[in-house]
């Protein structure tokens, strides 16, 4: 039997009870943030005596960032600044979820606030519209940290009938993929699509497209949802890049990226301008790609199991085994986007999408203007 949590075991059809009960005209809303380790997520909730209309309708609040590794104790106060706002599928009626950026004291971006950079890049190349959809891995674990549905004393078949699997025997948790989808469109969380991944027990949800800033929230609170989805059914998703030694597959956070110039006839001169650019800063996206300097990925980039190797960049065709893959479909049309294969599932996707921008973009600007100075 699989290990689940106690929680999960309470009687559900008295909390169902609760949650149906009326609530006038007030409305509660939930703050999530990043917190100090820059992958945890954090939430508290206040009542409004109205619906937001829009998130100018949500106050500012704060918490105890000593509890979060955010602050010291001596001077602990953190600004909660809501900056995106969603439907609550957990509550419902006019209830929100609201995600939120950290401020310090001096009103300065906390260290795990990666949001705040990231947006202004965005907002400096917004004229190339660029566009990410991101791929998120990850892997279902029981209480007792095996992965979930795995033999208590052994392991399941090796991998090859799980990928897009179907019947009990290839499938560990499809339920919690199911409603983690439901609730995702229910909150209007760009998801747009779903599957069972390469090893038993690990699944992968895909968001976009979104436009610059709006693909690291949209991911954050998808993610979010994947925790509380979780939490209902006492299980624990891991975005742990490689949660089982040996012959399993790792968790990547694969990110497809394109710009305007790329999405129209003869963009693919475009996407290998860009392929190029990211290929003179291997070592720097590497640096970004994971929340402890690409000490996460080395288990993962091994040049084994659909991945490159973490120390050489390189591309091709509807290759997965390729730091970038540009699809075949791309390369037979033309145009369209190319995908970074590199980010690890723990990644914050403000670091990844503000990185990307940053040096296929802003780079770009500055050698154009370098050629016209010269």
């Amino acid at each position: 039997m699989a290990s689940v949590s106690v929680s999960s075991r309470l009687n559900k059809a008295i909390h169902e009870h609760y949650m149906s009960l009326p609530q006038g005209d007030l409305c509660q809303v939930t703050y999530i943030w990043i917190d100090g380790s820059g992958e945890g997520l954090r939430n508290k909730t206040r009542t409004l005596d109205r619906e937001p209309q829009g998130i100018e309708d949500i106050p500012e609040w704060n918490f105890d960032g000593s509890s979060t590794d955010q602050a010291e104790g001596s001077n602990s106060d953190m600004y909660l600044i809501p900056v995106a706002m969603f439907r609550d599928p957990f509550t419902l009626e006019s209830n929100k979820l609201v995600l939120c950026e950290v401020l310090k004291y001096n009103r300065l971006p906390a260290e795990s606030n990666l949001r705040s950079g990231c947006k202004k890049v965005m907002e400096e190349v917004k004229l190339y519209i660029p566009c990410f959809g991101m791929e998120q891995e990850y892997t279902l674990l029981g209480m007792d940290g095996r992965p979930y549905g795995w033999p208590q004393n052994g392991f399941p078949g090796p991998q090859g009938p799980y990928y897009c699997g179907v019947g009990a025997d290839h499938a560990f948790g499809r339920d919690i993929m199911e409603c983690h989808y439901k609730a995702c469109l229910y909150s209007g969380v760009k998801i747009c699509g779903t599957n069972a991944e390469v090893m038993p027990s690990q699944f992968e949800f895909q968001v976009g497209l979104c436009e610059g800033i709006e693909m690291g929230d949209h991911l954050w609170m998808a993610r979010f949802l994947l925790h509380r989805v979780c939490e209902d059914f006492g299980v624990v998703a891991t975005l742990d890049p490689k949660p089982m030694k040996g012959n399993w597959n790792g968790a990547g956070c694969h990110t497809n990226v394109s710009t305007k110039e790329m999405r129209e006839e003869g963009g693919l001169q475009y996407i290998e301008q860009a392929i190029e650019r990211l290929s003179k800063r291997h070592a720097h996206h590497i640096s970004v790609y994971d929340p402890h300097g690409g000490q996460d990925n080395i288990r993962r980039l091994t040049g084994r199991h659909e991945t490159s190797s973490i120390h050489d960049f390189c591309f091709g065709v509807a290759n997965r085994g390729a730091s970038i893959r540009i699809p075949r479909q791309v390369a037979q049309e033309g145009k369209g986007y190319f995908e970074d294969r590199r980010p690890s599932a723990n990644c914050d996707p403000y670091a990844v999408t503000g990185a990307i921008a940053r040096t296929c973009l802003l780079e770009m600007e500055e050698e154009e203007e370098e050629e016209e100075s010269t």
